[in-house]
C-alpha cells in the first residue's frame, strides 16, 4: 500500500469537465507498479491560467491536459515542443524549475493503435472533427505519408484544419461519397455520460478500419454501429494507453508498465467504473 507523505510528487489532469477521466486510474497502477513515490489526481477548473500557476506553485510535476483546454493552454506554457508547436495542441505539461513546458502525446498515441493494425503510409484517411485532437492526429499521419480528408460540421474550422494539413474539407453531406481506408472520429460526442450520442451517421461512413478517440465507454455506439456494418475498430482505449504511456516516459524518463497499464484501464471499463 503507497503511502502519501512530504516526498511524494504530484501530477494530474486538467480540464473541464472532468466526470468521465480514468486517467488517475492509469497513471496511479503505473507509478505503484514502478514503486514511484507519486500520485496523479484530476483537476477540474473553470480558471485555467489560475490553476496552472497554482499547481506550478506547489510543485505539480506533470499534467495531462483535456478538452477544452489543448489549443488555449498554449498562451500560459514557457516553451512547447517543437511536434506540439506544429501541431498547434497540447496534451501534456512538464514542470521544469517552476515553468511549464508542452508536448503532445495524442498523435503518438493515435499513431501507435492504427499502426497495430496497418502501416498508414499511403493510405487515404477521413479525420472527423477538427478540434485539438483532429489536429493532432492529422499531422501524425501525414507525416507518415497518409493521404488526409477532414469532415466536420462547421464549414470554418473544417477548412482551416484542412489547409493546414494540406487535405480537403468536406462537408458533412459528402459524408458517404467518400472512398477511403481510415476514419477516425475525434469529437467528444458519444462520450460518458451520453452514450447514445453519435457524432455522425454510421450508416454514411464507409471504412476498412473505424478508430474512435473516446475510450470512455469501451465502445461508443457510433464504433459499435460500424462494426456492425462489417468495419474493423479500434476503440479509443487503445489510443489513450499509447498515449498515456509516452507521458509517463517524459515525467519519469523510465520505461511505462504497458501491461500494468492496460489491465487497469480495461478492469475499470469492464466494470464500469466511471469518475464521477
Amino acid at each position: 500500500m503507497r503511502v502519501i507523505d512530504s516526498q511524494t510528487k504530484l501530477y494530474g489532469v486538467i480540464g473541464h469537465p472532468l466526470t468521465h477521466t480514468l486517467s488517475p486510474t492509469i497513471h496511479n497502477a503505473a507509478f505503484e507498479a514502478t514503486h514511484l513515490n507519486a500520485v496523479y489526481l484530476a483537476f477540474d477548473t473553470l480558471f485555467l491560467e489560475k490553476a496552472l500557476h497554482g499547481l506550478a506553485a506547489i510543485g505539480c510535476q506533470g499534467l495531462s491536459v483535456t478538452i477544452p483546454y489543448k489549443e488555449p493552454i498554449i498562451d500560459y506554457l514557457s516553451d512547447i515542443d517543437p511536434t506540439a508547436k506544429k501541431i498547434g495542441a497540447v496534451n501534456t505539461l512538464v514542470n521544469k524549475s517552476g515553468s511549464w513546458i508542452g508536448y503532445n502525446t495524442d498523435a503518438t498515441g493515435a499513431l501507435h493503435a492504427i499502426e497495430e493494425l496497418c502501416e498508414v503510409s499511403g493510405r487515404h484517411c477521413t479525420i472527423l472533427g477538427a478540434g485539438g485532437a483532429a489536429r493532432a492526429i492529422g499531422f501524425a499521419l501525414r507525416e507518415k505519408g497518409c493521404h488526409i480528408s477532414v469532415v466536420n460540421r462547421s464549414r470554418p474550422r473544417g477548412e482551416k484544419l484542412a489547409q493546414e494539413l494540406d487535405a480537403e474539407y468536406l462537408p458533412l453531406n459528402k459524408l458517404a461519397m467518400i472512398n477511403t481506408d481510415i476514419v477516425v472520429q475525434t469529437t467528444p460526442v458519444g462520450m460518458y455520460p451520453k452514450v447514445n450520442d453519435v457524432p455522425f451517421d454510421p450508416a454514411k461512413v464507409r471504412a476498412q478500419i473505424v478508430m474512435d478517440i473516446i475510450y470512455n465507454p469501451f465502445e461508443t455506439r457510433f464504433l459499435r454501429q460500424c462494426k456492425e456494418q462489417g468495419a474493423t475498430t479500434i476503440p479509443g482505449a487503445r489510443m489513450f494507453l499509447h498515449q498515456a504511456a509516452e507521458q509517463f516516459r517524459l515525467w519519469t524518463e523510465k520505461k511505462p508498465p504497458m501491461e500494468v497499464m492496460e489491465k487497469a484501464l480495461l478492469q475499470s471499463l469492464r466494470k464500469g467504473h466511471l469518475a464521477r
